[in-house]
């Protein structure tokens, strides 16, 4: 809950930051107003880490430059258009941007760049009361024309203007929401709310680089889930991600199952917690937490019901994978990011085979095999899939992951399993069987390969008999 006292106080240091008192005092020595502006308010009000400084001005692009030339070890001016000048003051990147009034066509998020001549009018324009204030150095004054710090006071996330002409004029303010209601832990006031709700298909003239965008920084949050909750409960979401809301599977009066959704929320936020805990200080893991959302977003598809009651998604892992992929891939996610998620959804399942009974050492290697690079993230996935209120099963389940996992640890000190690969190379195979490259030397490779996992290591000798054994039974 936010002390005004304390975070009068803060104010007071942040003005005192070496980069806004150097900038303080150039802009007022060449006669222009500064204020340190948005989120390093709200988060010194709130006593959070402020790791941004953006600043707003009555100084034009080229009087920006100017000022801050001197006091600064580089300088750039990309967004000069839009009235911004960066620089490097004191180690730190910071912009400062000219008082803005911009308008909008209605049709894209590109706004009409028009400069103001007062700070209120600047603030007016932003997303969120809360980011809707300034703090004017160096004479450290608070302003705050839309009621920013009330908002702060109950937890509400609110628009400066009707939230209808603010939306219009920028939908992304929509997905914003979620992002800062779950970084904030804020409630959306029900305007607001209702105007999501009017206006979500104008969704649609943002660009999908864009959506990604603000889904990641909502991810990153440390509780997602109440940003997701808000997508699902506008419709939002409908918009970029449906397969989520997908999941609000209904109960058939006969056939009673979980609600594949709140399991999702639940696995999500456990995620979360192992993420956490077995790498502190770590940057969130985005790809982790993509695919705990939506790891069972293939159930809806594959959904049958059979008689006596019980409830079957055969395959939905391989399905949701796919699903998962294409939906990744239409928002522009990079490579790695896609193909890290899809692989993880594609093998969640696997596990719990073992927990029916143990595995052989092969269907070990075979598991860190198929998991390549994202063994770490799935040990946390599969143990996060794992929401049942029965105490007996999940500690069950608990223990045969921790089985697993201690295998994996000695099988890779005995076999280097993070290299699992044939004893013999494709060039010793052609020497051996006296073939030359193509099709054969392949099927051969994969015979030893198999054996690899079957095995384990039996040395050159043993693997160079059986190879000559396959091939002459081959023949």
């Amino acid at each position: 809950m936010l002390n005004m006292a304390e975070g009068l106080s803060r104010l007071g240091a942040l003005a005192q930051h070496p980069v806004v008192r150097t900038l303080a005092d150039a802009f007022a020595a060449a006669g222009f107003e500064l204020a340190v502006v948005g989120g390093p308010v709200r988060d010194a009000l709130l006593g959070r880490t402020t790791h941004d400084l953006d600043f707003t001005t009555n100084a034009l692009p080229d009087d920006i430059l100017k000022i801050v030339t001197p006091v600064s070890s580089a300088q750039w001016d990309i967004g000069r258009a839009f009235g911004t000048i960066g620089a490097r003051v004191k180690g730190e990147q910071v912009e400062i941007t000219t008082y803005r009034a911009d308008s909008y066509d209605g049709t894209t998020r590109k706004p009409v760049v028009e400069f103001g001549d007062s700070i209120d009018g600047d603030l007016l324009r932003r997303d969120f009361t809360v980011n809707a204030m300034a703090l004017r150095v160096p004479e450290v004054k608070l302003i705050d024309p839309t009621g920013g710090v009330e908002d702060l006071l109950s937890g509400i996330l609110r628009t400066p203007i009707d939230p209808a002409v603010s939306f219009g004029d920028d939908p992304l303010r929509m997905l914003r929401a979620a992002r800062f209601s779950a970084q904030l832990g804020f409630d959306v006031d029900d305007a607001t709310r209702a105007a999501i709700e009017d206006l979500r298909e104008t969704l649609k003239i943002v660009s999908p680089e864009r959506v990604q965008g603000e889904l990641v920084r909502l991810l990153q949050t440390d509780d997602p889930v109440r940003g997701i909750r808000l997508l699902v409960e506008t419709g939002l979401i409908e918009e970029f991600l449906p397969e989520v809301s997908a999941l609000r599977l209904e109960v058939d009066e006969h056939h009673h199952h979980k609600d594949v959704y709140e399991h999702s929320l639940t696995v999500v936020r456990q995620a979360i917690e192992l993420e956490q805990a077995r790498n502190p200080g770590a940057a969130p893991d985005v790809a982790l937490r993509l695919a705990a959302l939506l790891h069972d977003i293939g159930k809806p598809r594959t959904r049958k019901l059979e008689p006596g009651g019980a409830v079957t998604f055969h395959h939905h892992d391989v399905v949701g994978s796919r699903m998962a992929r294409k939906r990744m891939q239409a928002l522009r996610f990079d490579g790695d990011t896609t193909d890290a998620v899809a692989r993880l959804i594609e093998l969640h399942l696997r596990f719990f085979g073992y927990a029916e009974g143990a595995w052989t050492d092969s269907a070990v290697r075979r598991y860190v095999r198929d998991a390549g690079d994202q063994l770490d993230r799935l040990h946390i996935l599969v143990r996060a899939d794992v929401t049942t209120r029965n105490k007996r099963k999940a500690a069950r389940l608990a223990s045969a992951y921790d089985d697993i996992e201690r295998r994996i640890v000695e099988l890779r000190e005995q076999e280097e399993l993070d290299s699992i690969r044939p004893e013999l190379d494709g060039n010793r195979i052609q020497e051996i069987l006296g073939i030359t490259p193509g099709r054969e030397v392949g099927e051969a490779y994969r015979f030893l390969l198999e054996l690899r996992l079957d095995e384990g290591v039996i040395g050159p000798d043993a693997a160079e008999q059986r190879l000559r054994e396959w091939w002459a039974a081959r023949v």
